[in-house]
């Protein structure tokens, strides 16, 4: 089906699944509506706002097979049951890909964050964050292993090296970037597990009220308890100084001591989980963006590339045992072969 046809026929489907909602609700009739793009993503999913101008909600487009409801529906329900506030389903059709939602805010975190309000909107996050993962969740979600990991990093070697910039690991450079991903994986596969978002950053965090509305949870799976909170300060679209991140770092583990979260023995073990769990993600986002680029036509998100190898030097200053990937990235060429 056209991109059209998918638009016709979810239009098609809340003609026909709105007023009974709207009745089961005491909501009355709806009334003359118009539906507009409220945004949409790396994946494949599309949202759109449905208004009549006494009412907005939202509608999500998850073609099939590319996208798949069911694991959103099931992670909505298990972070509501924690008290997070996502969004409720309010009609669904899982086979063709659609569901209404309700509209949690037209602001997210990244378009109104900045340094004098910071402080404030991430402990709201914390807090939500620090709710979820004291879920007992294993077994009701994939578990972040050590294949997944792998599969993960592999998307830095196979898309960004070879497919962007022409470079195919060899000799010394092999070595370095086999045993960086001994080094990330047992690190990551140490850590205490917990439910992880995957995907916890200011963009899929809505200005709201209980705040923040948490979205984008679809992907969640049972792994490292650093994930979540590492991704919420190392972001793809913004960037804060080392001691802010540290001041947030050092806040979310009192919370999480508090709450009972199971974590390394000591901060400092804490921090350098965190670290090299960055490290893995970094190395990850940007085989993905080469990927969404050459494979998805959609170029631009190689633009934040740079800041992710900024996040990258970082932690590699800061931790010998990333040497070997620090000289691997010293050697690469900074833009593709012409």
């Amino acid at each position: 089906m056209s991109v059209d046809g998918r638009l016709e026929g979810l239009e098609a489907w809340l003609h026909t699944c709105l007023p009974a909602l709207f009745v089961a609700r005491g909501w009355g009739v709806p009334g003359a509506a118009r539906l507009t793009p409220a945004s949409s993503d790396a994946s494949f999913r599309r949202y759109f706002r449905w208004e009549d101008g006494a009412r907005s909600l939202i509608v999500m487009d998850a073609p099939p097979p590319q996208e798949d409801c069911r694991p959103f529906v099931k992670v909505a329900s298990l972070l509501a049951g924690a008290g997070v506030h996502v969004p409720e389903i309010l009609a669904a059709d899982l086979d063709r890909g659609y569901l209404l939602l309700p509209d949690l805010g037209r602001q997210t975190y990244l378009e109104v964050i900045d340094e004098g309000n910071a402080d404030a909107l991430f402990e709201d996050a914390l807090k939500a964050l620090v709710a979820f993962q004291r879920l007992p969740v294993e077994g009701l979600l994939p578990a972040y292993d050590e294949a997944l990991l792998r599969r993960e990093l592999q998307l830095f070697p196979d898309w960004y090296l070879a497919r962007h910039l022409g470079v195919t690991l060899a000799g010394e450079a092999l070595v370095a970037w086999e045993r960086t991903c001994e080094l990330l994986v047992a690190s990551a596969l140490d850590q205490p597990r917990v439910l992880v978002h995957r995907d916890y950053m200011p963009r899929n965090l809505m200005l709201s009220s209980p705040n923040p509305g948490v979205l984008d949870f679809q992907d969640a799976v049972f792994g490292p308890v650093t994930y979540d909170v590492t991704c919420l300060f190392k972001d793809a679209f913004l960037s804060w100084p080392e001691a802010r991140v540290e001041a947030w770092l050092r806040r979310y583990w009192q919370l999480a001591q508090e709450a009972g979260i199971p974590l390394p023995e000591s901060f400092e073990a804490f921090r350098r989980a965190s670290d090299l769990m960055g490290a893995q993600r970094h190395l990850k986002v940007i085989g993905i963006f080469a990927r969404i680029c050459h494979r998805d036509g959609k170029p631009k998100y190689l633009g934040d590339v740079p800041r992710f190898f900024a996040y990258l030097d970082t932690v590699i200053a800061r931790r010998p045992e990333l040497a070997p990937l620090g000289e691997l990235l010293a050697g690469l060429p900074k833009e593709p072969a012409a």
